[in-house]
């Protein structure tokens, strides 16, 4: 019973990281778009040689793109596992998908560490375009390695070693 309920707060934790993390990334990629869109206005139409929305588009699709990981790993979502796994007879099943997670956790973990030393030196580097700093931008690295490594966590509590392809929409069974 206790294992059940570890497995139900495990999945509604990662049910609601999971949605904080995909409106975010809409509206990354909506900004993308809207720059992207700038950016074609700008170098066909006005001619306004705006130096900056190919530097932004760049940055916005890195925090996107890193951030997208952990949504992929809320849902279960990596077709080459997922089909192998789903080969084997169960027991062999749970024991490789402990593996797979726990290799991948150790994995985000080290990137988020590492990361942090990435974003520091960023600091101390300027961006061509906009003069800031580029920790920022940089921070993508341990962020979204973090998320990557809690979400991992969750998932791995709430599918107890079983392959479960999830629709978040109705929830981990």
């Amino acid at each position: 019973m206790a294992l059940r309920r570890v497995e139900t707060i495990a999945a509604t934790l990662s049910r609601s990281l999971n949605w904080v993390v995909e409106r975010v990334i809409a509206l990354l990629m909506l900004v993308l778009v809207l720059d992207v869109w700038l950016g074609v206005i700008d170098r066909y139409i006005f001619h306004w040689q705006l130096p900056w929305p190919e530097e932004l588009a760049r940055y916005l699709m890195i925090w996107a793109a890193l951030l997208a990981i952990s949504a992929g790993i809320a849902r279960r979502e990596h077709i080459g596992i997922g089909m192998f796994v789903l080969s084997l007879p169960m027991p062999i099943q749970r024991s490789i998908l402990f593996l797979v997670d726990l290799i991948a956790l150790a994995a985000f973990l080290y990137l988020a560490i590492y990361g942090l030393g990435f974003a520091e030196g960023g600091m101390r580097r300027q961006a061509m375009i906009f003069g800031m700093s580029l920790a920022l931008p940089y921070a993508a690295v341990p962020v979204s390695s973090l998320l990557a490594a809690i979400q991992l966590l969750l998932v791995a509590l709430r599918d107890q070693g079983r392959f479960i392809p999830v629709d978040l929409a109705e929830g981990a069974e």
